[in-house]
């Protein structure tokens, strides 16, 4: 019986033309690499290479446990490959903000399950915030939401302008106090608005409390409020306000993915991979 061990040696000489190269490869020293070769051609009973001080060559006998190894390494690795793997199995509860939430993620997230068997996809929609205290309780295992200049870990799927919403046309002058359409709190978007209008000076109310982002578009599109938005988001018959309407300048919303540390790694492999790919044709 061939030692895998000496047979992966012999492999990598060969493959890294040459002793030094096939230590530093294996992380062996040059002369535990010589007697692994040593220890093969005892066991075949023949040179296996023809060695000069420069270069090393096959033999023809060589040559033909070459081939046997590379099979036997490769079935190796498979059969590990195929006895060490656990499927993964159980509930994975994930967190979405409501404007992230589209039909296209649930299908995404609906086919990963399938390919899984034994894995069971349960999503949650609300605010970032109250999501991630979930997660942070053990609830929840992902969460995908967006924050405003957050400290927060995660990672960043894509960022875009926050912007001041209101109805598509033209506007003479804004109400006094500013009439605002918030999510309630903790919100990103709620956050930054009012930081923003309190150090310009801008007095402001809370015109409507909204749970979607339904409701904010109808707030803005119907000139009811004004609403902190993703400019992604505005919508048929929503705009964002130009500078010169003297509103201060909101920051960016950052799109993040977020995964508990408790979270099973194959889980985080699989998920994670599925809501990137979404971004990424999402943003296009």
């Amino acid at each position: 019986m061939f030692d895998a061990l000496l047979l992966k040696t012999f492999v990598t000489v060969v493959d890294e033309d040459g002793f030094s190269r096939a230590a530093a490869k294996l992380h062996l020293t040059q002369s535990a690499v010589s007697g692994h070769l040593r220890r093969l051609e005892e066991q075949v009973g023949k040179p296996l290479l023809k060695r000069t001080t420069r270069s090393q060559q096959l033999t023809a006998d060589g040559e033909r446990l070459m081939a046997y190894a590379r099979t036997i390494l490769a079935l190796n690795r498979d059969a590990w490959a195929q006895l060490t793997r656990t499927p993964f199995q159980g509930r994975v509860r994930i967190g979405v903000s409501e404007d992230f939430v589209e039909a296209r993620l649930l299908r995404a997230l609906q086919d990963c399950a399938a390919q899984h068997p034994g894995m069971e996809i349960d999503v949650q929609v609300n605010i970032p915030g109250t999501l991630l205290s979930q997660m942070q309780q053990g609830d929840l295992e992902m969460v995908i939401g967006s924050l405003c200049e957050t400290g927060e870990s995660g990672v960043l799927l894509w960022q875009e302008p926050l912007v001041w919403a209101w109805a598509a046309q033209p506007v003479a002058h804004l109400p006094t106090p500013l009439p605002l359409a918030l999510f309630p709190e903790p919100c990103p978007y709620r956050e930054a608005a009012l930081t923003r209008l309190a150090r310009a000076g801008i007095s402001q109310r809370t015109a409507m409390l909204c749970s979607s982002t339904a409701g904010l578009r109808a707030a803005a599109a119907s000139g009811f409020a004004v609403a902190p938005m993703p400019a992604s988001q505005l919508g048929q018959g929503v705009a964002a306000l130009a500078a010169e309407q003297g509103l201060p300048a909101l920051p960016d919303a950052q799109f993040r993915l977020f995964v508990a540390a408790h979270a099973d790694p194959q889980m985080l492999d699989a998920v994670s991979q599925v809501i990137v790919d979404f971004c990424s044709t999402r943003r296009q």
